[in-house]
């Protein structure tokens, strides 16, 4: 057999391996979907590879961590003084376009964020002061007077320091890994940075470096937690290139921390090229990140010696990623919108920072990035929040502000200014201080500039995605017909095929449970992505597709959710989808799903068709959003209100009297936070075929109660 050699994307170049024994079936048992025998073989190469180079990775750490940072030879002969001389006053690379102007960007955010700026240095203030932040969902931590950055901040237990391919990163004990990652991530230092910009303050750059210098030694090169993945490297070494330009002319930046900090630098850039989260069988957002974090080194920092390759590696990696992960359509491919809005952010702050370098890139993946940005204002409900489809992490890029996982108008706002599109200028909230920060002065005079229109988004199919959204003023009703993400081979999909979201009259009534932790706790984990905590139908207690609480990421591929017709006029919307997740059942199901959502009578109408073989037990579920008064009635009627605003959604059978049963549920609108909730569930054991329909009657406090019973009435009759 001849041998054939595989350029791969680290541009090492070895002999292909196609079947060494010891990798094809741990291969066949982790990668999930159909796999040809040469992306196989490609795959087992590279696994052998990696096991190689870490080997000599571990033998030579040590070295490596002594190594002070590699710069050009031009920056090499420089005296201390004149290298720290160098990078205060540079004027090239440009940062992004609001972080170079800082005198004007610190009068612009005094003047029109006088409410935010002083929760800003508050903020600050209790990081310098008490090393105290918020942390996720978490709310407020603090840390103590010397930051363990080991310690985990859930159980309290202490990470090892072990070579960070041996870190087991779940442990069972209640830490979570994602949890610490987002301490380290080093992203509170931007609010120093920021605060020290707006007030000029050196406590507050005091603080930052002496928060590095701590986090450096305490996480020696390539040893603990804070080195397992490259993705958190990458991100944390773009926080921390955020705040090197901000801090850039602070006294504390010296001959003492500067070498410190290129050091520092040049290990997470070469850390990441070592350990680049890449398959051949399939690529997500880590890989990304990765990609990303190369690039941003790479530009920002071109006195160094690996810069130009990181640059144009980085560079090119990042578009051909955006070419495999970006479905046509606009959507991310993990069938996630909290991913969504993650892999925005890398591409959005990457293309803004790549033409202020005077970097081109090629128009079809700006029409790209708009797409990700029409997506956005497509799902994005009335009252301005975001579905949290899928996993949500509540994980940021450049994290100016610190946003909750379902915010997602802010991206906007910056695609607005950005693209001049005043669909993306959102009525209902105001202007982000991320457009100051971003793109500057400019951007915000262009945002200011933009009209308002006040029609809103109507409705919309996004057949990539398998996402359809189907509204009319206040009224929305989004449609899940994605797939379980990352075409077949899903980690951060849920088991939600045919669900829905539910927001009318500018309340949530009907929500998907969002994530709440990962590996914190196994079971919670499982339970958020359950067929049985999200709106559709379960079949005899199975889950869509196949799940196993000791994998939290890994999801089967059976369900194949598939859109067969969608037709969207004035005054009707209808969508029809099924999916094939009960079909490995032994008496097989499957479950059609019709919604008509009929505009004039503002209302939506459910039809679920269940066809196959045998009798089965049905739950027919409708999970309600948090802090709803919920009660049902005779008849089969489930009622949810917004004592607030006097809002109700009532959830009407329409072919049975059958009393719904109120089950105690959860949703989690952030990483770690959740709050009680229910659903109203509908049991029946029946044979197949059955056809139930159900109807969505919203009443806002203004409308006619009688005359929407009297509906419902009819609607029965």
């Amino acid at each position: 057999m001849n041998e054939k050699k595989e350029q791969g994307p680290t541009g090492s170049s070895s002999s292909l391996i196609p079947h060494p024994s010891s990798l094809i079936p741990r291969l066949r048992r982790a990668l999930r979907g159909e796999l040809d025998a040469r992306t196989l073989a490609l795959e087992a190469w590279r696994c052998s590879r990696v096991a190689r180079e870490r080997r000599r990775e571990r033998a030579s750490l040590d070295r490596l961590a002594e190594t002070p940072a590699r710069l050009r030879a031009e920056f090499a002969r420089l005296t201390p003084t004149e290298l720290l001389n160098h990078f205060r006053n540079r004027t090239s690379p440009k940062f992004l376009p609001g972080c170079d102007a800082l005198s004007q960007t610190a009068s612009l955010q005094r003047h029109l964020f006088p409410f935010e700026t002083a929760q800003l240095l508050e903020r600050a203030t209790r990081i310098a002061g008490e090393h105290c932040w918020p942390v996720l969902g978490f709310g407020e931590k603090c840390f103590g007077e010397e930051i363990q950055w080991l310690r985990d901040p859930l159980s309290g237990a202490r990470w090892p320091l072990d070579y960070h391919a041996d870190v087991q990163l779940a442990r069972g004990d209640g830490s979570d890994a994602r949890v610490l990652w987002e301490v380290n991530r080093l992203a509170h230092l931007l609010t120093l940075a920021r605060a020290f910009v707006v007030t000029s303050d050196e406590r507050f750059s005091i603080e930052a470096f002496a928060q590095i210098a701590s986090w450096r030694e305490q996480n020696p090169l390539g040893r603990g937690a804070n080195w397992a993945c490259a993705m958190e490297v990458a991100l944390r070494a773009l926080n921390l290139l955020a705040v090197f330009e901000l801090l850039r002319r602070s006294p504390q930046l010296n001959d003492e921390t500067l070498p410190a900090l290129l050091q520092m630098f040049d290990q997470h850039g070469a850390h990441i090229r070592r350990n680049l989260e890449f398959t051949y069988i399939s690529t997500s957002n880590h890989y990304f990140s990765d990609v990303v974090g190369l690039l941003w080194l790479g530009m920002m920092l071109p006195e160094l010696e690996a810069a130009s390759e990181w640059r144009e590696f980085g560079l090119r990696e990042m578009l051909r990623e955006m070419d495999k992960q970006v479905l046509n359509d606009g959507a991310d491919c993990e069938a996630s919108t909290g991913y969504h809005r993650f892999v925005l952010e890398l591409l959005l702050y990457s293309f803004i920072a790549a033409r202020a370098q005077g970097i081109e890139i090629d128009d079809h993946y700006w029409k790209k990035l708009r797409a990700m940005l029409d997506y956005v204002c497509a799902y994005l409900k009335p009252e301005g929040r975001a579905p949290l489809i899928g996993d949500t992490d509540s994980g940021q890029v450049l994290p100016f502000c610190n946003r909750a996982a379902d915010d997602h108008a802010y991206v906007l706002a910056l695609g607005a200014a950005l693209f001049s599109e005043p669909r993306f200028k959102q009525p209902v909230e105001k202007m982000p201080e991320e457009l100051l920060w971003v793109l500057g002065e400019e951007g915000v005079k262009a945002y200011e500039n933009l009209p308002e229109i006040s029609e809103g988004a109507g409705s919309q199919g996004f057949t990539d995605a398998g996402t359809y959204i189907l509204r009319e003023a206040d009224l929305y009703l989004l449609f899940n017909a994605s797939g379980n993400g990352l075409f077949g081979r899903g980690s951060h999909g849920h088991n939600d095929a045919l669900s829905l979201e539910v927001s009318a009259c500018g309340t949530n009534f009907i929500v998907d449970p969002g994530t709440y932790v990962y590996t914190a706790d196994l079971r919670e984990r499982q339970l958020f992505r359950s067929t049985a905590y999200h709106s559709t139908v379960e079949v005899d207690g199975v889950e869509q597709n196949s799940t196993d609480v000791a994998l939290p990421f890994i999801i089967g591929d059976e369900a194949h959710p598939r859109v067969l017709s969608w037709e969207s006029g004035r005054e009707r919307d209808t969508i029809v989808a099924e999916h094939d997740g009960y079909k490995r059942l032994a008496q097989p199901v499957t479950h059609r799903r019709t919604v008509r959502f009929l505009k004039r009578e503002r209302l939506w109408i459910i039809e679920d068709s269940l066809s196959g073989e045998g009798e089965h037990s049905f739950h027919f579920r409708f999970h309600f959003a948090e802090g709803l008064e919920t009660s049902v009635y005779a008849h089969g009627i489930a009622l949810a209100c917004d004592k607030m605003t006097g809002a109700r959604l009532y959830v009407v059978a329409l072919d049975s009297s059958d009393v719904p049963e109120l089950e105690p549920r959860f949703m989690s609108r952030d990483y770690g936070a959740k709050s009680a909730s229910v659903s109203a569930c509908w049991k029946i054991r029946a044979t197949v075929p059955l056809v139930l329909r159900y109807a969505l009657v919203p009443a806002c406090a203004s409308e006619n109660e009688e005359e929407r019973l009297s509906l419902i009435a009819d609607l029965r009759s």
